[in-house]
């Protein structure tokens, strides 16, 4: 039988109080930039190991790429089940924590080429647009108040499209190109309006961990082909 923090009642979001929910939205996205700071912070540092380089050239070798993606899901899955649990905060923050490195680890490889072989600007600028997106998606959201969850059907099977042709890429060797990179975070917005709108209406108040989870894969991701566009624009 799960056991809620007492520090934070348990209520549907949009059955809480005006104040329990300003509550559990300032913890959220407390945690998100928590989290985007400490990403940030340690590919900051390991950018500056011996190690990277011969590490991403491992990652990237022919189908090991692959194997990282499949790796990353796995790792991904567990996180978000373990930032979800009812009985555990230090659980909560152990799938947050895990999370955080599993995206700066597969981060690597687009990172160090970013930082080693494009324009200066090329990073800090992809990582302004993110965020400038970012907040209009989520203004969009507390602004309309709509609720945005009859998304889920069409985002599981828009990433289950492009799993498949990321994969495909990887086995045969062709280049998704810009397409490809803009549909992605296209892909990543829509997430984007989801998680915001389930933080609204359909999270529970103790669940700040797991909504800033959630939403901080979802600016990873459009961080992540946002990058992509500008280094191919380099």
């Amino acid at each position: 039988m799960a056991v809620a923090d007492k520090r934070y009642p348990t209520y549907v979001v949009a059955e809480a109080s005006a104040d329990e929910r300003s509550a559990f939205i300032r913890r959220t996205y407390g945690h998100l930039a928590a989290a985007i700071g400490a990403f940030a912070l340690l590919e900051y540092i390991l950018l500056q190991m011996e190690f990277v380089r011969p590490l991403v050239g491992t990652m990237v070798s022919g189908y090991n790429w692959l194997i990282v993606l499949g790796l990353f899901m796995v790792v991904g899955w567990v996180a978000d089940k373990w930032a979800q649990t009812a009985t555990s905060r230090p659980m909560q923050y152990a799938g947050l924590i895990l999370y955080i490195v599993a995206e700066a680890i597969i981060f690597l490889p687009i990172l160090f080429v970013a930082a080693n072989f494009s324009a200066p600007h090329v990073i800090p600028s992809a990582g302004l647009l993110t965020l400038t997106l970012f907040a209009g998606l989520t203004g969009t959201v507390f602004i309309t108040k709509k609720d945005f969850s009859f998304l889920r059907t069409g985002l599981m099977v828009a990433s289950f499209v492009a799993v498949g042709l990321i994969v495909a890429g990887v086995l045969w060797g062709f280049d998704l190109g810009t397409i490809f990179a803009v549909a992605m975070v296209g892909l990543a917005g829509g997430y984007i309006l989801y998680y915001t709108s389930n933080i609204m209406h359909h999270y529970r108040t103790d669940q700040h961990v797991a909504a800033a989870l959630a939403l901080f894969a979802a600016v990873a991701l459009m961080f992540w082909y946002i990058l992509l566009l500008f280094m191919d624009r380099d």
